[in-house]
């Protein structure tokens, strides 16, 4: 049995301004975003944005620090150094992009990209404290040095990656090549190599 439904011209008014409400309520949706700043300057971004009323989060970590006096201090610094996860919809996007110390909102030649909300829910409610830290693995052809062990000091380019944990590096010694398999974990990128 089929029922049938009459509405009034004014009740099919208030329908579809319901359904446009939908769908307004649905465009006005906020996400993630990563957003670059300038280096050092993720905290007083995520207080700018704050204080003009955009959902910002800065994830962060203590580390301990011996200065050169000898004394130890705990420091808070930035998960991810130079970025800060904002909460806007796009519309706001030119008012993050004026904010003080901030470089770009990450993405591709679209556009912006949304970070999938449970990657930076997981950041926001879960107490890690210290037991989380950033992980940079060098790559291949990146001029590292040697960090730990007899070998300290040393540098050279990173030429292969073999089963996951060790790597063979090139040093230049006496402007000749030798590899060299150290572990992961006795390497460190060297971000300011000039030749």
């Amino acid at each position: 049995m089929a029922t049938a439904c009459f509405h009034t011209s004014r009740e099919v008014n208030i329908c579809d301004a319901i359904a446009s409400l939908g769908c307004v309520a649905h465009s006005l949706e906020r996400s993630w975003y990563a957003v670059s700043t300038l280096p050092r300057n993720e905290q007083s971004v995520a207080r700018y944005l704050d204080a003009n009323l955009i959902e910002a989060f800065l994830p962060t970590r203590e580390s301990v620090r011996r200065w050169k006096n000898r004394q130890t201090v705990t420091v808070v610094e930035a998960l991810f150094p130079t970025y800060v996860f904002a909460r806007i919809h796009m519309s706001e996007q030119t008012s993050v992009l004026r904010s003080p110390g901030v470089r770009r909102i990450v993405g591709n030649h679209q556009g912006p990209i949304a970070l999938p909300s449970s990657e930076v829910e997981f950041l926001r409610t879960r107490p890690l404290g210290n037991k989380i830290e950033t992980f940079k693995e060098p790559a291949i052809g990146e001029r590292v040095r040697i960090c730990k062990g007899p070998m300290l000091g040393l540098e050279g380019t990173l030429i292969r990656k073999k089963s996951g944990l060790r790597f063979v590096l090139t040093l230049e010694l006496i402007n000749q090549s030798a590899a060299l398999e150290v572990t992961a974990d006795e390497l460190e990128p060297m971000s300011s190599y000039a030749r």
